[in-house]
């Protein structure tokens, strides 16, 4: 009885090439998500590139007048009330 018993691994088909690529598609994506939120997490400490950019909002501010100028001379003037006869 002891002989009829089969103890070889079973018999598991090799993985195709698109489960190949889903998988370690699938890894990419794990790595990626870690790292985008250690870069949330971890603080990056500030450079003096970053001190000098202050001036930048301002520039910021004075090409928003402009625009809102640019956009009140694109609107139509409102038509006129045609006279009741």
């Amino acid at each position: 009885m002891a002989s009829d018993l089969d103890f070889s691994p079973p018999e598991v088909p090799e993985p195709t090439f698109l489960e190949n690529l889903l998988r370690y598609g699938l890894f990419l994506g794990a790595i990626f998500q870690l790292i985008c939120v250690l870069a949330i997490i971890v603080p990056v400490p500030k450079s003096h590139e970053t001190e000098a950019e202050p001036s930048e909002p301002r520039s910021a501010e004075v090409t928003r007048k402009p625009k809102a100028a640019v956009l009140s001379a694109s609107k139509r003037p409102k038509k006129e009330a045609k006279k009741k006869r």
